[in-house]
């Protein structure tokens, strides 16, 4: 059943359920007035290596002692994270079928010094949306609210909840180094834009 409108955290190249869920609603909110949570998809991404699962995180400067609004959270630029997630991703997808497809598309997010976290995953997923051509309307919370009336994906949706792998059974789609792993259902809807190409929205559909 479609849901109408859906609530979601601003998440760093979210995970294949989440933009699955968004193809699936009419109206999507993205949460800017909660507090940050570490260690979600808020500030990280999961790819598929050739060691296996790799966890991508995107660096913030914490006030220490103090909660922050997610639309306030800065980025560090201490590391050079972005050189460090671009050479990954190059490592785990450059012999994808669709890598050199996309890549230039989302080399901006790798050079660019964003100051706000939340700015960042913004236009990521715009930029995602517009690749899968999907159109959507999206629109930001207005204050906190505990609760809605509607489907809320703001905690739901965690690298730490198991996820029901039934939800991928009927689609799988072949992943890079399919002949060392397991297929590893949810990393970043990258791993699927990489492997699939034009027919990743029709792989979310279904």
């Amino acid at each position: 059943m479609k849901n109408k409108t859906v609530i979601f955290s601003a998440a760093y190249f979210p995970p294949v359920n989440y933009i699955a869920e968004i193809l699936n609603s009419d109206k999507i909110i993205i949460e800017q007035y909660e507090n940050y949570q570490k260690q979600s998809y808020r500030n990280r991404c999961e790819i598929l290596s050739p060691n296996g699962k790799q966890t991508l995180s995107v660096p913030v400067i914490k006030k220490s002692g103090k909660k922050q609004l997610i639309k306030d959270v800065k980025i560090d630029y201490k590391t050079e994270w972005q050189s460090l997630h671009l050479k990954s991703l190059k490592t785990a997808y450059f012999s994808s079928p669709f890598f050199e497809f996309y890549i230039d598309v989302f080399l901006p997010f790798f050079e660019k010094k964003y100051t706000f976290l939340f700015d960042l995953n913004i236009e990521i997923l715009q930029t995602l949306l517009n690749e899968l051509e999907i159109k959507k309307e999206i629109t930001f919370s207005e204050k906190y609210e505990f609760s809605y009336p509607f489907n809320d994906f703001r905690n739901s949706i965690h690298p730490k909840i198991k996820l029901n792998t039934e939800y991928f059974k009927p689609e799988i789609y072949t992943q890079v180094f399919f002949d060392r792993f397991d297929f590893i259902p949810n990393l970043s809807v990258l791993d699927l834009l990489f492997n699939e190409g034009p027919a990743a929205e029709s792989f979310l559909i279904r």
